[in-house]
């Protein structure tokens, strides 16, 4: 079954690129209303921040871009529930094979320096003699 994926153009209206320079916007001005108001309670700065991101969160949302990432994000959801996953034995014996793998390859890269570590100081250059 041969699936084709249409062709996406992008097309940002003015109207888009103005969301998302607000939303910018916003969040500088959050970080920046957060520290000028050091003289306030800290209470206050955290919501002056958390009420400015909110905002630039909502309004990213509701461009085209945010739309794009909350279908993405959906998409992404719905795939993830077409996953098989391994039973858990399945699980373990994999984990075992690779826990094996490990272990033997640590045991060849081990004998294999030896074995040139001895070549070349013991026969080669006779430094442990």
């Amino acid at each position: 079954m041969a699936t084709t994926n249409p062709q996406v153009e992008t097309v940002s209206s003015s109207a888009d690129k103005a969301k998302l320079a607000t939303a910018g916007v916003l969040v500088v001005g959050a970080v920046a209303a957060f520290y000028l108001l050091s003289a306030q309670p800290l209470w206050l700065r955290v919501i002056a921040l958390l009420v400015l991101l909110a905002a630039a969160v909502g309004i990213f949302l509701v461009s085209e871009t945010g739309k794009q990432l909350i279908a993405f994000g959906q998409d992404s959801a719905r795939e993830t529930k077409k996953v098989v996953w391994p039973s858990r034995k399945e699980a373990m014996q994999m984990t075992g094979y690779v826990f094996a793998f490990v272990l033997v390859m640590a045991l060849f890269l081990w004998l294999t320096d030896k074995t040139l570590e001895w070549v070349l100081y013991d026969l080669v250059l006779g430094w442990r003699r």
